[in-house]
Formats: C-alpha cells, structure tokens, sequence
C-alpha cells in the first residue's frame, strides 16, 4: 500500500481506539445512552401506588441523560401545567374510577412530548420509554400525548374506565 493509505488506516484505528477505549461500553457514544435512576423513580412510582398517602401523580424527566423523579402532587391541574410545548415527560397518574357499587384505584402511564420538541429528541422517547417500564410495571392504560386537549382529567377518566370492565351505573340512569 501507499503510504497515504498506511496512514489513514492508522489514523482510523486510532479514532476506534478512542471511541471504544477497553470495552464498548465505556466508549463516548455508549455513555451519552439514556439510563434511569431507578431507586429514585421506583420509590416515587411506589408514592403513587400507595394507598396511605395522597401524591395521585409523578413525574419523571430528563436530567442530562438521566430519568430521574421530577415532581409529584395531588391536583391534576398541577400535573398539566409541567405538559409544557418544549419539553418530553413521563408521568404516572391514579384516577379512583369505578360505580356505586365499588371504586378502585386505576393507574395510567402518560408520555408527554411537547409540540415544540425537537425531531431527535422524539425519536428517542419510544426507547427511553422502555427505561421507564421497567420501573413503571402495572398500569391499566398508557397514553401517548402531543395535544393539551387529551391532557383533560376527564379524557383520562373515561379511558380508564374503560379498561375496568362492568359499569353498574349505567343501571341507574
């Protein structure tokens, strides 16, 4: 080969030793992955779940490259004013659906990507999201939300109940 060549095939073994350094995994490219700090979300997750406090929602957010528990709360109306245009959310939500007969707790799992998120970013969210399941396990239905208007409790309500099966107060009416 000609020296040129010699030297580009060096110089290519050199940028992959410094992109893969010892293994794959501590390469730059392996780092700037998503990961999720666990512990954090699921003792937030587990707020919501139970039933002997009042925390009906939480969020989860980008932190860098880090889901991490971002706020939690009670009123709804709180948990809608985070859904801002520029940002990408999860959040965990407990609605008491149910007749008169029994009311059960319902869970649902929304993700949030604002209007104003760029393209790259709402390509990632479908594989973040999976980061986020592995915390967030047992919800009755999932929502994928770009609009305010599907933000509405009641939207949320409905879909949940759903999901519930019989509905004696339908009787009633």
């Amino acid at each position: 080969m000609p020296e040129p060549c010699y030297r580009i095939l060096w110089e290519l073994h050199r940028i992959r030793d410094l992109l893969y350094r010892s293994s794959p995994a501590d390469s730059p490219i392996a780092q700037m992955a998503t990961k999720i700090d666990k512990d954090a979300c699921r003792e937030s997750y587990n707020l919501v779940r139970d039933d002997n406090n009042d925390v009906n929602w939480v969020i989860f957010k980008y932190a860098g490259h880090l889901i991490v528990p971002d706020s939690q709360g009670t009123n709804y109306e709180d948990f809608k004013l985070h859904c801002t245009s520029d940002c990408i959310l999860f959040g965990f939500h407990r609605i008491i659906t149910g007749d008169a007969m029994s009311k059960r707790a319902k869970f649902a799992l929304i993700t949030w990507i604002g209007d104003g998120v760029a393209v790259l970013q709402r390509a990632k969210v479908s594989t973040d999201k999976s980061l986020v399941k592995e915390v967030v396990q047992n919800f009755a239905k999932e929502f994928v939300i770009c609009d305010q208007q599907e933000l509405a409790e009641e939207y949320i309500k409905q879909e949940l109940e759903k999901t519930g099966g019989a509905n004696y107060d339908a009787q009633l009416e």
